[in-house]
């Protein structure tokens, strides 16, 4: 395929989907990806047959890839040959003959409400200047109250913020916005991080939009907190708490805000709405997660799910 058809396809996937920069990025590697395996075979995506196209399925489950890496690929892939169809590039759709793989999903990580107070409580206790504390107390805060994406949060303005409001105006994947609340405790650690910000401020700044500036970062994270660093906080942090670093990460922190939601009995699709999924779908894995501790709770709490080695008082 030419660098034309991709970007026509990329370019298709941007007005049709609003598929973000990161999604259309991800497109372009996994095409990439398909064309070095059939071009090891002297041919190209648009000369391929079916049977080219299916061993290139077959090999991602050959290459030891993760599962929803595997997965993305094939949808790529698949998107692709449907627009290629489409366009007229081909008469026929060579990925449609292969049935994707339909592996049980994982439930996703979470941590407990506990675990949550003792990594907030870490990190208020970390020592080092003030300003880096409230910073990270209040990233945490925000985080575990709103569930938003670490990408989300480290985007946010110090004009969001303005007026202490109760919800914050947040634009997601595909450019949709949607209101992300904000409980008192996460109010408060904004309120004291608020005097200490300026601190964060590059060399020879007066200002900054961003809620959380930083003087590093490069590219898109110029000038404000970036992902990389954050992580690795996170990572000193969970480690003070006596948790696993390895269980704990933005996208953890997310999954808390949401599973224990619906522990506390909100319904699905509130919880949809305040994640931002565009499918329900998305959402119900988290039902398996409070299911799972519904299920452990009755079996270890339960007087009748106990084994009993004799009689009782009961009996």
């Amino acid at each position: 395929m030419s660098d034309a058809q991709i970007e026509a396809f990329l370019e298709s996937m941007a007005a049709e989907r609003a598929s973000a920069a990161n999604t259309l990025r991800a497109y372009g590697n996994d095409l990439a990806d398909l064309e070095a395996f059939l071009k090891a075979r002297k041919e190209t995506a648009i000369s391929a047959p079916a049977p080219s196209v299916e061993a290139y399925f077959e090999a991602l489950g050959r290459r030891g890839l993760a599962p929803a890496t595997a997965a993305r690929r094939r949808a790529s892939v698949r998107q692709f040959y449907r627009f290629a169809l489409a366009e007229g590039w081909r008469s026929d759709d060579p990925s449609r003959r292969v049935e994707a793989p339909r592996p049980g999903r994982p439930l996703p990580k979470t941590l407990s409400h506990g675990e949550m107070t003792a990594l907030i409580a870490a990190a208020a206790a970390r020592p080092g200047p003030p300003e880096d504390v409230a910073r990270l107390v209040c990233a945490l805060e925000v985080l575990y109250a709103s569930g938003l994406r670490i990408s989300e949060l480290l985007s946010l303005t110090l004009q969001a913020v303005a007026r202490d409001p109760a919800y914050l105006i947040v634009k997601g994947k595909g450019g949709k916005e949607r209101l992300a609340p904000l409980n008192r405790s996460a109010r408060a650690a904004i309120a004291a991080y608020l005097p200490l910000r300026p601190r964060h401020l590059p060399t020879g700044a007066t200002s900054s939009p961003w809620l959380f500036p930083s003087r590093g970062g490069t590219g898109a994270e110029t000038g404000r907190l970036t992902r990389r660093r954050f992580a690795q906080l996170l990572d000193e942090t969970a480690l003070a708490a006596g948790l696993d670093p390895a269980m704990v990460s933005p996208h953890v922190l997310r999954h808390a805000f949401a599973t224990q939601l619906l522990d506390g009995g909100a319904d699905l699709r509130t919880v949809q709405t305040l994640l931002g999924h565009a499918d329900i779908s998305t959402t119900e894995i988290y039902t398996h997660v409070a299911g799972e501790r519904l299920r452990e709770v009755v079996a270890t709490k339960h007087p009748l799910s106990r084994r009993r080695t004799g009689p009782t008082s009961e009996d």
